[in-house]
């Protein structure tokens, strides 16, 4: 097992796109394979999600900037398989976001917290067919999802009218308020 992930990783450090060009650059500057340079980068990126400053960034950097790169990049693609890989990813990193903004208040003391979620972040994006969001979608949110979908839609389409109603009112107040200050700068003239 430790050999086939090995091999899968060595086969991702030789994948075309930006990160891997860095690595081959590095890699043909120095003569160290580009396999260790990515497992230095990534233990010092261990190390500072532990004890850096800064660390809730950083991990939302990589649970971000990547993803987005990656999705601008499906969106340009023809083929449709690799927007519903990303929007999976998206939906579960909303999910998950929003969870976390109630626990990140006492998740954030625990020690190893940042390293753990951006392990987590980083096995929902990982370039394979199984990874983290495609289950966790599969088996926690779609599910819900189908079975609340009614529940669902009429909350939306609630709150889609409260909304609506809201900016009629308010465009209705800026209507009077506007009619009330010309009226009033005609009476002063």
């Amino acid at each position: 097992m430790a050999q086939g992930m090995k091999e899968r990783f060595d086969q991702f450090l030789r994948q075309k796109n930006p990160i891997t060009d860095i690595l081959a650059k590095i890699e043909s500057k120095t003569g160290v394979s580009r396999t260790y340079i990515a497992l230095a980068v990534i233990g010092l990126i261990a190390v500072y999600l532990v004890v850096g400053y800064g660390a809730s960034l950083l991990c939302n950097l990589i649970g971000f900037l990547y993803p987005a790169y990656i999705s601008i990049k499906a969106i340009e693609s023809a083929t449709k398989d690799d927007d519903t890989k990303w929007l999976t990813y998206w939906v579960v990193y909303g999910v998950f976001s929003v969870g976390e903004f109630f626990a990140d208040i006492f998740l954030s003391w625990f020690p190893f917290y940042y390293i753990g979620k951006c392990a987590f972040l980083v096995w929902c994006m990982a370039p394979t067919s199984s990874n983290g969001s495609i289950q966790i979608y599969n088996r926690i949110i779609r599910p819900f999802f189908l079975r609340n979908e009614t529940r669902i839609d009429d909350a939306v389409k609630t709150l889609q009218d409260k909304a609506s109603e809201a900016a009629d009112k308010i465009k209705d107040e800026a209507k009077r308020a506007t009619a009330n200050i010309m009226f009033e700068e005609k009476k002063s003239s």
